[in-house]
């Protein structure tokens, strides 16, 4: 045991010896795979980091606006009392009555009422054609239409809201019976219910109430009102107020505008 412990230590010197160069062509082969692979990563680290801090700071490039979900503003909340409300839920029903006796004239002509044949047409009139013309034509149609006059002349009592045909039989109407005649008829002619609004305002130039009906065409949205041709984008029209917006799902109301606020259209 001793002899045999002697060779080995009289050979380890050899070995040792013999084995280092190789050990140092192992550690700069190592080192070099090492630096190589921290090359490769340098980037991905980098562009890591660059991705985290981005998420830690504020992004300060410019984006564009969102655009508005309602005309005016988009800080509108459902409202469901009033005297708004009510006038409204009035003549949701009496344009789904309408709407019936449209069905009706459009599967044949016998008892069609000439108010709506009146109404069909400026209908049709749309139909025939495609974005703002459609929206101009039918604007244009229902402002020669209808002749105006108050509803105290009318009918007897300040506010009275009369659905289309109710309209286009007596040939004659307020602002609301002119923005609800055009809000039906869009409709009716395929713009899509959710661009099409009905506007309560307050003027700020006469301080009266009004209604208008709004279009939303490529993302902004244009007025028609009873007392001009012209159609005008929300943002340029400073002098109307908005209190409320109807359009298929409802009755909202302005957040801005004073709680209890009713608006008479007239």
């Amino acid at each position: 045991m001793a002899d045999a412990d002697a060779a080995t230590l009289t050979s380890a010197p050899a070995f040792a010896n013999d084995a280092v160069p190789a050990l140092l062509d192992q550690a700069r082969d190592a080192l070099a795979a090492l630096s190589h692979q921290a090359a490769l990563d340098q980037p991905r680290d980098a562009l890591s980091a660059l991705s985290h801090q981005a998420a830690l700071e504020p992004d300060n490039a410019p984006r564009n606006a969102p655009l508005p979900l309602e005309p005016f503003s988009s800080s509108t909340m459902p409202w469901f009392s009033g005297d708004v409300f009510d006038k409204w839920q009035h003549v949701e029903a009496q344009i789904r009555s309408d709407n019936d006796v449209l069905t009706h004239c459009r599967v044949t002509a016998v008892d069609c009422p000439a108010a709506a044949q009146k109404f069909l047409a400026i209908v049709d009139e749309g139909r025939a054609r495609t974005g703002r013309a459609r929206i101009g034509a039918i604007n244009r149609a229902v402002n020669l239409a209808i002749q105006p006059m108050s509803d105290l002349k009318q009918w007897g009592v300040v506010e009275h809201w009369s659905a289309p045909l109710e309209t286009f039989a007596t040939g004659h109407g307020d602002c609301e019976d002119y923005a609800i005649a055009k809000f039906v008829a869009l409709i009716a002619a395929g713009v899509a219910p959710e661009d099409v609004k009905l506007v309560i305002v307050r003027d700020k130039v006469s301080a009266d109430g009004h209604a208008v009906t709004a279009v939303r065409v490529d993302g902004h949205w244009l007025v028609l009102d009873n007392r001009w041709l012209t159609l005008a984008e929300d943002r340029d029209l400073t002098r109307l107020a908005p209190l409320f917006v109807i359009d298929h799902t409802g009755l909202r109301t302005y957040v801005r505008s004073l709680p209890g606020t009713v608006a008479s259209a007239s």
